[in-house]
């Protein structure tokens, strides 16, 4: 059965067809620069353990251009992997926000489309460009079924506890001011990776992703029971780009005492801020070569950042009471050893024991880096969003 899984940004089109229940791609791709000058497509087709890579550039209009790209890609030419878009059975939109109303893969009908829209102005940013892709999909693959997997499906489980801001009720019932937690869709495939690792289904896991967008996850016998993203993505851990966690006593000055608009706050704590803002760039491999150069703000910026996760560890330790492994995921968490080191350090009174050269070892597969005595496992696990969403699908037709 053939899935399309489609994960869209604001300016981006990422993409990925399977054979299900093949957890190898048939093909892959990512569409970058929509609507901007320099706009590119790269599609990779695998095939007997072989990579077959094309790259084209020219302007692409819109998220209804890219894919009619992907179309004639999948479907033309030398290294066609469909004969005709009706052979595509599924097609699986990853989409950000689903509030309350969803706790699971979806079939998109009109009153499941009302109400993501209903949710734009929670996810201004992902739930229109995400919205436009279903549209889109529909009028291009008009025989397939369309599903939604939703970021925040896994952190419905939350206990209200956990997710009820102390304010009055009423900021709840009227305006849904609540957490809703992200990243559901990784936190869900690496937690469910460990728990077959560990080889126990009653488990403590605390899932660390670690990308531009960062979060963390108390994860317990399988469902998620706490998390540092909010009602947005902005709070929590420190970020590329995004503050995580600020007093909200900042944002009243700097409008009071500095004329600070909201859009000009919005963009500060956004764009501005996180590692770009401390270390002069959103990229930790640029952060890494600028404290190889000697810049003091650089190495503050991994002083912030790997505290900020160490402090989550601990709390979510208590609310877990105890904690069988931490997994660490994602761009950052998969392939910065020093800052899996620097999360790891000093958090032998709970049982977290880095083994240093397991850890710098480590290369792109599910392996444990904890020394052989310790108490606590310490995975890294590549996270596989696009294979997760085909999975949630397939189990939905299934």
């Amino acid at each position: 059965m053939n899935i399309l899984v489609i994960n869209s940004g604001s300016s981006s089109l990422k993409y990925q067809l399977f054979s299900m229940p093949e957890k190898t791609p048939v093909c892959s791709g990512l569409a970058e620069r929509i609507g901007i000058e320099g706009s590119f497509i790269k599609h990779t087709v695998y095939n007997n353990g072989e990579k077959y890579i094309m790259e084209e550039a020219g302007f692409i209009a819109d998220h209804g251009e890219a894919l009619k790209q992907v179309l004639a890609l999948l479907t033309q030419g030398d290294y066609a992997v469909v004969a005709s878009r009706d052979d595509i059975a599924a097609v699986g939109h990853r989409v950000v926000h689903g509030g309350e109303h969803f706790s699971g893969p979806t079939t998109l009908t009109d009153e499941v489309k009302h109400q993501i829209k209903k949710l734009f102005s929670l996810a201004p940013l992902h739930n229109p460009v995400n919205y436009k892709c279903i549209e889109v999909a529909e009028q291009t693959f008009v025989n397939a079924k369309q599903i939604a997997v939703f970021d925040t499906a896994f952190h419905q489980t939350l206990p209200e506890q956990a997710y009820r801001y102390a304010i009055p009720e009423s900021y709840y019932k009227e305006y849904g001011i609540r957490v809703y937690g992200f990243h559901g869709t990784s936190h869900k495939y690496v937690s469910e990776q460990s728990v077959n690792w560990l080889a126990q289904k009653n488990s403590k896991i605390i899932s660390i992703h670690l990308g531009n967008g960062c979060s963390i996850t108390a994860i317990k016998n399988g469902q998620s029971i706490d998390t540092s993203m909010g009602f947005g993505p902005l709070s929590g851990l420190m970020m590329g780009t995004r503050s995580g966690d600020i007093d909200p006593s900042v944002i009243f000055h700097l409008m009071e005492h500095s004329g600070y608009t909201l859009a000009q706050l919005s963009t500060l704590v956004n764009k501005q801020s996180g590692l770009l803002g401390v270390g002069g760039s959103s990229d930790m491999r640029d952060i890494r070569k600028m404290i190889n150069e000697g810049h003091a703000e650089a190495a503050l910026a991994i002083k912030l950042y790997a505290y900020r996760i160490k402090k989550f560890i601990g709390a979510y330790a208590a609310v877990l009471n105890g904690i069988d492994a931490i997994v660490f995921t994602a761009g950052v968490g998969e392939n910065d050893s020093q800052m899996r080191e620097a999360v790891c350090d000093e958090l032998e009174y709970l049982g977290i024991e880095l083994d240093p050269v397991r850890n710098v070892a480590y290369k792109g597969e599910l392996k444990e880096i904890n020394t052989s005595t310790a108490k606590v496992k310490i995975l890294v696990i590549p996270t596989n969003e696009e294979y997760e969403i085909a999975h949630q699908c397939f189990g939905l037709l299934d």
